[in-house]
């Protein structure tokens, strides 16, 4: 007998929406039933991915988020609970990256990744799980998840991106640190670390001499695709994840290993 992922009747936030891995994110969770609440800066493009939702027969709502400020943080969880309901699902997906050494990183570029990848990231589960945490005091057992979209970058430090490799381990000591603390309200937190993925940021990389170089170097000499991680943010976000707490999950195809 088959069985399926059935999130109907449950709201899922997702940062960083607009494009790339959020955008799948979103369209794979509103799949599976969820109510889904697009947050990003650029609200256009989040207009767009609601009206494709929308088409397909799912419920999905707008809200403008900067991770990097806190009172925006706050707004949006707010703003986002007001439009579809409380929240039993976050995935933490904003980020960015430079590409550089270490000994040519400036105060700006440390600021411009921390802010997003693990302070931004940081404050936004915790305006979340304080709200997660006043509702799991009532009678009904409550079943929340928070999905943190670390990196692979995170286990494994990997040339010309260091500052990202240590915003991303950041990430996966946050994750750990938080299913520790918020378990005991219901709160399942864990932590997705995608390996090369390609999105139409980095689509134009991989036909490269440096992009082909890379592949080259990889286990099964390829990159993956996003869909490659639904079957995993889906397992994360279902109630059937259940006894998955705190877990820190590669998803790279075996480059950890290498």
């Amino acid at each position: 007998m088959g069985r399926s992922i059935n999130l109907e009747g449950k709201v899922a936030l997702i940062t960083g929406a607009s494009s790339g891995l959020g955008k799948r994110f979103a369209q794979v969770l509103s799949q599976a039933g969820a109510k889904v609440v697009l947050a990003s800066r650029r609200t256009e493009r989040l207009k767009e991915l609601r009206a494709e939702i929308e088409a397909s027969g799912g419920a999905a709502h707008v809200v403008s988020l900067d991770v990097t400020d806190y009172q925006s943080i706050k707004s949006a969880v707010a703003h986002a609970e007001t439009e579809a309901g409380t929240i039993d699902i976050l995935v933490n997906n904003s980020g960015v990256s430079t590409t550089q050494k270490l000994s040519e990183v400036t105060p700006a570029d440390f600021e411009y990744v921390f802010d997003t990848n693990t302070r931004g990231a940081f404050f936004v589960a915790q305006e979340v799980a304080k709200r997660m945490i006043m509702r799991g005091n009532s009678a009904q057992k409550p079943s929340y998840r928070i999905i943190n979209i670390a990196s692979m970058a995170g286990l494994r430090v990997l040339p010309q991106i260091g500052l990202y490799s240590m915003s991303k381990a950041a990430v996966v000591h946050m994750t750990k640190a938080m299913a520790l603390e918020w378990g005991k309200h219901g709160i399942n937190v864990n932590a997705i670390c995608p390996g090369y993925i390609d999105t139409e940021i980095n689509h134009h990389h991989w036909s490269t001499e440096q992009g082909q170089k890379l592949v080259s170097l990889l286990p099964r000499h390829r990159v993956g695709k996003p869909e490659d991680l639904d079957g995993l943010l889906l397992l994360l976000a279902a109630d059937e994840s259940q006894f998955i707490n705190g877990s820190v999950i590669a998803a790279d195809d075996g480059f950890g290993l290498a």
